[in-house]
Parts: C-alpha cells; sequence; structure tokens
C-alpha cells in the first residue's frame, strides 16, 4: 500500500476496523471516490480481529431491527461485488430460554421478525434438541430458530471491505498513525501523522475503543469504555459440523459457534470487567488481555449445564480482547455536536460486524445527504449529555452495558449503575413518600409511590409488573382528583436574540409569532417534512422563547436547533434546565387545590388553556403553564429551583382539603397512551410526517415565510394517506402492550404498535400505531375492518380509532 500521504481528500475515514471499513466501502458504493482512510497499524487490528463474528438480524425493537437486518442482504452482495470470501454462512441462529419468561421474549421477537418477513420459528425443546444434538433438553423451556442468521471470518470480512472500496478509487494507509488533528478556520480537518498531513473537508471517527479519547481533541463527546471480552475454544467435537447453528443462550449468559470443527464459547456475563484505556499496551496491535478463569467459570459452568459433553474436552485457546461498550448498549453514531462535517461511529458494543452494514450505510447516506435517510434517533451521538463521559460513570456503566446484552428485555428495565447521578431537588422528600426511581439522562425520576409498608422495588414481567397496582392508584386520581408529579427532568432551554422569532417561524411548522405568554406544541422538521424535534414554546418576551423537550433527547433537540442557525442570525440557545423545576399539577381538582394557595385568577376567562403566566406561591414567583399530556385540566408549575422544596410543601400541605395523590412517570405514561398523546421517539420520529402522525392540526401550511420542511409536505397536505397513526383498545381485558406488538388488519400486517400501556381508566390495553394500505387509511377503512393485536405470536380482537378512546374530543382539559 502506497506510503505517501495525499495533501487532502473529500473525506477522510480513521480507522481500518470493521466500521472504518464499510464506511469507506458505502461511501465509494454511493459514488464518492475521494475517500482516505487511515489505520494506525494493519487493517482489522484493535478489536475487529478477535469478534467472533456473529451474523443476527433480529433486535429488540423497529428502528434497531431496521438497521441490523441489512447484514443478511449484505455480505453475499459483498462477496459476489469483490469476489473475496467472507467466511459468511447462513447456519442460522437457535437462540434458547431455560424459562417461560425468556420463552415470551423470544415469542415477541418471532412476532418482529414477521413484519419484516425474517424467517424465525417459535421451537420446543423437542425440536430443539433435533438441531442440536449435544443439548440436555431438559434444561430448555423452548427456542427461536432464525435461518437467514450466521456467522463470518471477521478478518476476511474487513479484506473484502477495503479491496471493494479499493476497487471504487479509496486510498488506504495502514501503519500511519494520527498523531494530531485540529478544525481549521476554513471549517476542513487537518490531521498530522508522521508519513504527512492531509486535509479533508469530512472526517469520520470510526477508531473503535480509542474514539473517545481520540475525538477529545476536537472537544467532541463520545461516551464509551472498553470492558475485557472472554471466549474459549474447545479441542474438536464430534458434533461440531459446518452446518451447526449459531447457539445463544442468553439465560445461560453464553454464546456457542463452529469454529473448524471445534466448539468457540463466548460470553456476555452479568457483570462486565471494565478496563481503562490505559492498561491496553501502546505497542500492541493485536491486542490480548490475560486470560481470567476466575470471572469466565461462570458462564463456561453454565455452557456445561446445556452440553454435558463439555465437561470431558480440553480448552486450546482462551481469548480475552477488548470491545467498547457505551451507556446505553447503543452505538455512538453521527454527526459530533458542535461540529460540522465531523461524524463518529463508534461504540457498537461487540456487535461490529452485525450492525456495521446497516449503520455504514445510513452515515454514508447522511454524509452525502446531509441528514439521515432513516430514523437513527437511538444511534444519534448527540443523544448524550456532557456529563455522560465521566469516566467513573463510564466504568461503572459499561460494565453493566456488556451484561445486558444478554441480559431479559423487560418492559421498563431500569438501569442499576452510576447512580444517582442527577437529582431534583425534591428527591429526597419524594424517597420519604415512597417513590420508586428510574433514571434517564442521569436524571433520578419517581416511577411509582408505594404503598406504606411495601417495598419501592421494581419486579419486572411481561405482563403485569409489581407496581401496576399503585399505578392504578395513581391513574384513578388523576382522573377522578389531582396529583403531584415532579418531571423537573424535563429539557429546558432559552432561545433568545433579535432574530430569535424569525429563526423559529422558519424552523418551526406552527406560527410562533405569538402574543407573549401563549403556548405553542409545535414540531421541528427535516428536509423530509420528518419529525426531528417535537417541543412546546412559551414566549417570554418578544426576543425571547422558552423551550421545553423531553428529558432523554433534551441535548439532541439543542444541538439540531443550534446547526440551523445561520452565521448571519443574532440567536443564542441557553440550556437552563437545571435553573428551574417543574411540578404537574393534574386533574379535575387541580384548579380548586392551586386557587386555595394563590391569589391569581386561575378561572378559564382569566387563564385561558395553552397559556402562561406568573403566578405566586408561597414566596415564590412561579410561571405557571396550563397544558396537560394526561388528558386532564391542569398546570405545570415552572419554580427557581432554590424555591421549589417550599413550593412542594405548600402544595402538600393543601393536600388533605382535595385528597392529592404523588404520581410517578408509570402513570403519566398510561394516562397519555389512553389520551392518544404522540410521545418523540416512540411515536414520532425522523420518518414521521406530522400528517401521518395525526398531528397536522399544528402545521401553519400558509403561514408567511414557511417553514423547513414545508415542500416535502405538500403533497400530503389535504389528501388521503396511505399511512397514518391509529390508537387501539384491546376488546380483551387480560393482556398487557408495551411497543412494537403487531397490527393485523383483516388478518394482514399492516403495522406495529409505537407506544402501549394499560388504561386504568379505560379497562383494558390501549396503545398507537401506523397502519399502511394502499388505497388510504380512512374512517371508513377502519370502521369497516376486524383488527388484531399479535402479542408474542398470539393475536388479540382490538378496537380501532382516529381520535382517542379517552375524552375524543378533548372538553376535559379545557374544563
Amino acid at each position: 500500500m502506497s506510503r505517501e500521504l495525499p495533501g487532502h481528500a473529500r473525506i477522510v475515514v480513521v480507522g481500518g476496523g470493521v466500521v472504518g471499513s464499510s464506511i469507506a466501502y458505502q461511501l465509494t458504493r454511493a459514488g464518492v471516490s475521494d475517500v482516505v482512510l487511515l489505520e494506525r497499524g494493519p487493517l482489522a487490528c484493535g478489536t475487529s480481529w478477535h469478534a467472533a463474528g456473529l451474523i443476527m438480524q433480529l433486535r429488540g425493537s423497529h428502528a434497531t431491527t431496521e438497521v441490523a437486518r441489512y447484514n443478511a442482504q449484505f455480505y453475499p452482495e459483498l462477496e459476489a461485488d469483490t469476489g473475496m470470501a467472507t467466511g459468511f454462512k447462513q447456519n442460522g441462529t437457535l437462540a434458547i430460554g431455560r424459562n417461560m419468561d425468556r420463552v415470551h421474549e423470544m415469542k415477541r421477537r418471532a412476532s418482529l421478525a414477521r413484519s419484516f418477513n425474517i424467517d424465525a420459528h417459535v421451537i420446543s425443546p423437542t425440536e430443539v434438541r433435533e438441531m442440536y444434538p449435544a443439548l440436555d433438553e431438559s434444561v430448555v423451556a423452548g427456542g427461536l430458530f432464525v435461518p437467514g442468521d450466521g456467522q463470518l471470518s471477521p478478518v476476511d470480512t474487513v479484506n473484502a471491505l477495503i479491496a471493494g472500496a479499493k476497487k471504487r478509487g479509496a486510498r488506504v494507509f495502514t501503519d500511519t498513525a494520527v498523531e494530531q488533528m485540529r478544525r481549521l478556520p476554513s471549517g476542513e480537518y487537518e490531521l498530522k501523522a508522521a508519513d504527512g498531513v492531509i486535509t479533508s473537508e469530512t472526517l469520520v471517527l470510526a477508531c473503535g475503543l480509542w474514539t473517545g479519547d481520540f475525538a477529545a481533541q476536537l472537544g467532541v463527546r463520545v461516551p464509551l469504555h472498553a470492558c475485557e471480552h472472554m471466549y474459549v475454544v474447545t479441542e474438536a467435537m464430534d458434533f461440531v459440523l459446518p452446518t451447526l447453528p449459531v447457539l445463544r443462550d442468553t439465560d445461560g449468559y453464553t454464546y456457542m459457534k463452529e469454529d473448524a470443527g471445534k466448539l468457540l464459547i463466548g460470553s456476555f456475563e452479568p457483570r462486565g470487567k471494565p478496563l481503562p484505556l490505559a492498561k491496553l499496551p501502546e505497542e500492541q496491535r493485536f491486542i490480548e488481555i490475560q486470560e481470567d478463569w476466575e470471572h469466565f467459570i461462570l458462564p463456561y459452568r453454565k455452557a456445561m449445564e446445556i452440553i454435558p459433553a463439555l465437561e470431558d474436552v480440553g480448552i486450546t485457546k482462551f481469548m480475552n480482547g477488548p470491545e467498547s461498550f457505551t451507556p446505553d448498549n447503543l452505538p455512538c453514531l453521527g454527526e459530533a455536536p458542535g461540529l460540522r462535517n465531523c461524524f463518529v461511529a463508534a461504540g457498537l458494543n461487540s456487535e461490529g460486524f452485525e450492525i456495521s452494514p446497516g449503520i455504514s450505510r445510513a452515515l454514508a447516506r447522511w454524509i452525502i445527504d446531509g441528514e439521515p435517510d432513516m430514523d437513527l434517533l437511538d444511534y444519534d451521538v448527540a443523544r448524550f449529555h456532557p456529563f455522560q463521559v465521566n469516566r467513573r460513570y463510564l466504568r461503572e456503566r459499561s460494565a453493566e452495558s456488556l451484561g445486558n446484552t444478554y441480559e431479559m428485555g423487560w418492559p421498563f428495565k431500569e438501569h442499576e449503575t452510576s447512580r444517582p447521578a442527577r437529582k431534583s431537588p425534591l428527591h429526597d422528600r419524594l424517597a420519604a413518600a415512597g417513590a420508586c426511581f428510574g433514571e434517564t439522562a442521569g436524571w433520578e425520576r419517581p416511577m411509582w409511590f408505594a404503598a406504606k409498608g411495601v417495598a419501592p422495588e421494581n419486579r419486572y414481567s411481561h405482563f403485569r409488573p409489581n407496581w401496576y397496582e399503585y399505578t392504578a392508584r395513581e391513574c384513578r386520581a388523576a382522573r377522578e382528583g389531582v396529583v403531584i408529579m415532579d418531571v423537573s427532568s424535563f429539557g429546558k432551554s432559552l432561545i433568545q436574540g433579535r432574530d430569535a422569532c424569525r429563526f423559529l417561524q422558519w424552523m418551526c411548522v406552527s406560527d410562533v409569532d405569538v402574543a407573549v405568554g401563549k403556548l405553542i406544541y409545535t414540531h421541528m422538521l427535516n428536509s423530509n417534512g420528518g419529525i426531528e424535534c417535537d417541543i412546546t414554546i412559551d414566549r417570554r418576551a418578544p426576543d425571547c422563547f422558552f423551550v421545553y423537550s423531553s428529558a432523554g433527547v433534551h441535548s439532541r433537540d439543542m444541538n439540531w436547533i443550534a446547526r440551523h442557525i445561520q452565521p448571519d442570525q443574532h440567536v443564542t440557545i441557553t440550556d437552563v434546565t437545571a435553573a428551574y423545576s417543574v411540578l404537574n399539577i393534574q386533574g379535575p381538582r387541580s384548579r380548586d387545590l392551586l386557587q386555595s394557595i394563590t391569589d391569581a385568577d386561575l378561572s378559564n376567562p382569566a387563564f385561558p388553556f395553552l397559556t402562561a403566566r406568573e403566578i405566586d406561591i408561597g414566596y415564590a414567583r412561579v410561571r405557571a403553564k396550563r397544558q396537560t399530556f394526561v388528558g386532564e385540566l391542569g398546570w405545570e408549575l415552572q419554580v427557581p429551583s432554590e424555591f421549589v422544596q417550599d413550593v412542594y410543601d405548600i402544595v402538600l400541605q393543601a393536600c388533605q382539603s382535595f385528597d392529592l395523590k404523588q404520581a410517578g412517570y408509570h402513570a403519566l405514561e398510561h394516562l397519555r397512551c389512553e389520551r392518544g398523546y404522540r410521545e418523540f421517539v416512540l411515536d414520532l420520529a425522523p420518518d414521521d410526517t406530522p400528517f401521518e402522525a395525526g398531528l397536522g392540526f399544528i402545521v401553519g401550511m400558509n403561514k408567511p415565510g414557511g417553514f423547513k420542511g414545508r415542500e416535502a409536505l405538500l403533497p400530503q397536505a389535504g389528501r388521503v394517506l396511505n399511512r397514518r397513526m391509529v390508537l387501539f383498545k384491546l376488546k380483551d381485558p387480560e393482556p398487557a402492550l408495551f411497543h412494537d406488538e403487531l397490527i393485523r388488519m383483516d388478518g394482514e400486517i399492516v403495522g406495529y404498535l409505537s407506544s402501549g400501556a394499560y388504561g386504568f381508566t379505560l379497562g383494558s390495553a390501549v396503545g398507537m400505531g401506523y397502519v399502511n394500505h394502499p388505497e388510504g387509511v380512512t374512517t371508513e377503512l377502519i370502521d369497516n375492518s376486524e383488527f388484531e393485536i399479535e402479542i408474542a405470536c398470539e393475536s388479540w380482537p382490538a378496537e380501532a380509532s382516529l381520535k382517542p378512546f379517552y375524552d375524543p374530543t378533548g372538553a376535559r382539559v379545557k374544563m
């Protein structure tokens, strides 16, 4: 390979593992030939070389499966394109479960597979044994076989990717360590190596577990941490044939694959071993860490439980190598926050060969087109907050992330490590009241409140978890009386400046040039008309707008908005989340309660729906906003954080007269699903338009000056749509809904649920999801069709409606 480093390239990719190689390949395949790839050592060194090379298509949600499933199509295409073998074979994946909870999870995956036309079969213990004769059938409760999955040779695959990229013009430089990089005043990037200096218009950082430290040179946050990942290779075994499927025993923390007549056994044990980068040998390119049988013995004993023959076979190789893991076990992908044309692709959580085809294709389109062409919200590197690169936080969380790879996918499963990180000023008061906390973006948030004498601890379930009875009480109080919720974790930002109104008027689909004190629920769109931000705006002054967004996407929202501020616009964005706490007072008696503690007039004429004003409570000046996400009369009280404890105490002192109840985020979820309120990421995403989501009423198609994404919406405005959000209510009161359950119309799959929850007020589970029909989704179609929701391979009759089942006219919020 050439040693003469060119002075310039349109795109420079740093990293020659499977991710960097895949990106270079996809860029050149899309027609961009001026690509340079730099690798500090040989190709596939670092972590790619020691990967197990497993290929699986199914993930836990539609969005992540959409990315992953491309692998089964791609690797045969790669071999045909390059003429080089990758070792890819579709011997299938056989996942086994040791208990019925795991079997239920497998059934949910099988239902998910149907919506993608992925061949997947739930099989009995006897069928498992027939497919994998060495297994002890008595340990197995059931299995899931996906014949299109398989395995490959990692190094051969990287070499094929590089060959394909070079064939179309990419230049590759190995043994070329980037020593320094910086952004030039021109906006280009300069990279210095021992062999020279190169500049580029676009920079892609795909440096594996070194990406975080490397990106820090540019001020880019990439929260990932290395963990030790271990596998062993046995001696040859008679039953290990080339056609043997990959075995996944998630309850035993292990995977097993055929390896030249031997069995490779790897693990994702409940708690991984974090590995600081400082402990990695700097000069070693193909890193191997000392074997650790003390740590690996648990999964290996589990392996012997299901394959007794392992007790009598020797080990020929113990491999222990570093892998990178992120705080939420999802990759870091996309344009770096605060920088133009600097992209990150790292933190693949030991799934590089499985998902690199999908993410590299998506990133290539993002680089070329300027924005993604699919929903990548779960992967967007901008989702992380600044504190999440804290070393202690990453060290503790990465050990859990590794274990979560094979942990049961319980609904509402909470992280246990790196907590508490961020706390509301009311945290201790809420804990004393029996709150069971969850965590989002580091915030400790009350999820539900235990009764006196009941431990506030989660017991997860695929059906009805232990908190249902307490959440039901909270929901009943919200519908019949009044509740208080601490929602201080909501993201809060000030957008100010002489051009703030003009800027937001272009960015938002709604008219934001409204009177001071008016609340605006609105969206910001991409150029395809898809929803990028779902926000509420409170106009505080002619040049000052207060923007609210969900805690989990607040960092991404502000980054996305900031990217669109033009150099000649006088607009600033300030994150003020921690400066204000928010108390949510909701329910038909909320006005009576609040009126008893303030002299402000809260009547309808004085304080209409979707308005905000300052009121006095105690010694505090409180910004009261009349809005709701539960479907009842209510106010959100934005309180300066230093005053919120006293305001909270004053509200609670009034509880005896109004039977005020504490409520948590689980109640909020159940209530908003009953009312059909959409939630960003779940129900609204960059692939969805406001018209498809049933939110066309917020779109000002005729507002002066238009808005970003308007042209893409023109074909949908006032038309019958082939894709539309529909609400569902099960006819049977027993099943539970969560998300990703299939929607069947007259027996045919027409979509899946984006959200689901039990409707305690309605007496059965409710959900919502996009229905697709080539002749248009109309009220007539819905009324004349039979709907079923498929839960874990079993279908349940459901009512369908374009309007909410609870308070369809919205009268209660305007009482």
